[in-house]
């Protein structure tokens, strides 16, 4: 009789299906566009497909009242708005409230980054309460300040009267100076914190061993911001800038909240003209190449920022 007996070796158990699945999912040239795919899908159904259907509907005479696709009549949309003097006024309204809206909030943001920067005691509190205009949504935030204009009303107007700057009220949304100005203000009211906390996170990424060297040099307060805090800061500004612009550009909210355009289409934005010609009268084809009309400048815009970073880089 044999003393020992050789022991049999485990025969090896083969994976589940759900190991096979996950070893092949783990793969990189399957896990990476597995992952990306969500948000391409998005981008196709929320963005693209749209994008897509505007084009066409630029270059037809689609109205709301007829159930046909309307015909295809190519660029005389673009040309009958060239020739439009409540669009020329649009245009010019547009460029004046983004770029004065912009330049004030990027100088205001970087004040206001400047001087939390500084701010060492409850600075989470302060940079919490200054970040509000911001994320209350816009549409609440334009009606208080729609009571605030109120021609009788306007608490803008009782303070300016308490404190002797004016002599009468001021009808903030009932002239097109005025009304401009309100839009404006509301406007760069909102978007401040945005660039202040954007511009404050650049500020906290830049060594402060330049400054210190800067310190040793002799260099002024001033001096240190313009040749240390703000050439690193450039790519940080330039991104913030360029993503202020484009959300400028197409703003919809503040204007048609306060004035919806007026007074006398000396507020409508390329936005609330969309809506007006295509929601309110109808005429769809027409309005989608209003809201088109801004998009090869934006482009352009984009693509000069791209080559600035990539330059710097």
């Amino acid at each position: 009789m044999q003393a020992t007996t050789a022991r049999e070796k485990p025969s090896p158990t083969s994976p589940t299906f759900m190991q096979r699945l996950s070893a092949w999912f783990n793969q990189e040239r399957i896990l990476g566009p597995a992952l990306v795919a969500p948000a391409v899908l998005i981008l196709l159904v929320l963005i693209a497909y749209p994008f897509c259907i505007a084009i066409w509907l630029s270059m037809t005479d689609k109205v709301i009242a007829r159930s046909d696709t309307g015909n295809f009549i190519w660029f005389a949309n673009f040309a009958k708005l060239f020739k439009d003097s409540i669009f020329q006024r649009t245009a010019m309204n547009t460029f004046n409230y983004a770029l004065v809206s912009v330049f004030f909030k990027l100088v205001l943001g970087l004040v206001m980054a400047l001087v939390l920067d500084e701010v060492k005691l409850f600075k989470n509190f302060f940079r919490g309460i200054l970040l509000l205009p911001w994320i209350v949504p816009t549409s609440l935030s334009a009606l208080g300040w729609l009571w605030m204009f109120d021609s009788q009303f306007s608490v803008l107007n009782r303070l300016l009267l308490d404190w002797g700057l004016i002599s009468e009220k001021i009808i903030w949304l009932g002239t097109p100076a005025t009304a401009m100005f309100s839009v404006q203000l509301v406007n760069i009211w909102r978007g401040i914190p945005f660039f202040g906390i954007s511009l404050l996170a650049g500020l906290q990424a830049i060594p402060q061993e330049l400054y210190e060297a800067a310190d040793i040099d002799g260099a002024s307060a001033w001096s240190k911001f313009w040749n240390v805090t703000f050439p690193l800061l450039m790519p940080v500004t330039a991104v913030v800038t360029l993503f202020s612009i484009v959300q400028t550009f197409a703003d919809f909210q503040i204007v048609y909240v306060l004035t919806r355009g007026g007074p006398v289409n000396s507020t409508h934005l390329f936005a609330t003209l969309t809506h007006q010609t295509a929601i309110l009268a109808g005429r769809l084809g027409e309005g989608a190449a209003v809201s088109l009309f801004m998009f090869p400048v934006l482009v352009i815009a984009v693509v000069l920022q791209l080559r600035y970073l990539q330059k710097d880089n």
